[in-house]
């Protein structure tokens, strides 16, 4: 996912600041079933620290084994964890672990993509064969421009390719600065979304009062600028006021976000809809009828902590496309 690439780069930057080196190992394929699909990485530092996990727990002691290999010999190597025959994952899965060194332009070209949200791609080069290879290696694709992570890497055609794509960094807009806005507001940067939280602008809270929040903005409704909310962007009204509420949902009435949702019951969004609609008659069906109120999946949420597992639970099933029902209930894999 985005956001822990964006993690892992800033921990492998910062200790090559301080002359520590990073072995990056990476899912690059699968056979059968896994805690995590292809894609998942983790960080093995010379310094002894781990980032990041592959699976449930039960590979991270031998990737971390054979990456005292690479970090001695800096040469990638390719390792699989076969858990068939052990209590655990059931499928073999398939890593890669190689050096990692990040030139500055190639974080400063990071930091560009994260911030301005924009799409990049990777490419693992690697065998299914275990094994030691010079040539195995990734790349990544920032701005239309090919970065690597080793300075001497040329790709090879004898090997195979797992390629993935980064959709931009989700967002999370919060209208409104309450009690339950604090508890989701930190629930959603544990999943690494960039969250914002508008108020208003008589409020008195401040930044401080919402761990994880990433920007904290007091506009007038005329100039809320809504031009950052895209498909990679979740809204919610959450202000516990009617008036504000009706006109938060005018202002962002030509949004097209990933997911809207209002708080409160049903009739309270029957009274925000029927009240926008009096002052814009001409608000569009389509964007009426995407906006999810009440808001959440019904788990008999009651606190501000569990009403926010529900939100971000629908707003996960919605942007995932997917129906949510009991695991047990469902057929087929869980990532199918």
């Amino acid at each position: 996912m985005t956001h822990e690439i964006k993690n892992l780069v800033g921990i492998i930057w910062k200790a090559q600041q301080q002359g520590i080196k990073s072995v990056l190992a990476t899912v690059v394929a699968l056979e059968g079933s896994s805690y995590r699909r292809p894609g998942v990485r983790m960080l093995i530092q010379a310094n002894g620290e781990i980032h990041g996990v592959i699976s449930g727990g039960c590979v991270e002691k031998e990737v971390e084994r054979q990456a005292q290999f690479v970090l001695k010999m800096d040469i990638p190597k390719m390792m699989t964890y076969d858990g068939r025959f052990r209590l655990g994952c059931e499928g073999i899965i398939y890593i890669l672990i190689e050096p990692v060194n990040i030139t500055l332009d190639m974080k400063s070209q990071f930091d560009i993509v994260f911030n301005k949200r924009s799409a990049f791609k990777s490419e693992s080069f690697y065998t299914i064969e275990e094994g030691t290879n010079k040539d195995f290696g990734s790349q990544f694709y920032l701005s239309g421009k090919r970065y690597t992570l080793k300075d001497d890497f040329t790709v090879s055609n004898q090997l195979k390719c797992f390629e993935q794509n980064f959709r931009p960094l989700f967002q999370l807009y919060l209208f409104g600065a309450e009690h339950d806005t604090v508890s989701l507001c930190k629930a959603a940067a544990d999943l690494g979304w960039q969250v914002t939280v508008v108020a208003s602008s008589d409020e008195e809270k401040t930044k401080v009062f919402f761990g994880g929040v990433n920007e904290f903005i007091t506009p007038t409704f005329d100039t809320l600028d809504t031009s950052l909310i895209d498909d990679q962007t979740a809204v919610m009204l959450m202000t516990h006021s009617f008036n504000k509420d009706v006109q938060y949902l005018l202002a962002l009435a030509k949004t097209h976000p990933a997911y809207f949702g209002i708080l409160g019951p049903k009739q309270r969004r029957e009274r925000i809809l029927d009240k926008a609609l009096d002052f814009n008659p001409e608000l569009s069906v389509d964007f009426l009828e995407r906006i999810h109120g009440p808001a959440g999946i019904n788990i008999g949420a009651e606190s501000a902590q569990e009403i926010a597992v529900s939100i971000l639970a629908e707003i996960l099933s919605v942007i995932r496309n997917q129906n949510p029902v009991q695991l047990k209930e469902k057929q087929g894999n869980i990532h199918d």
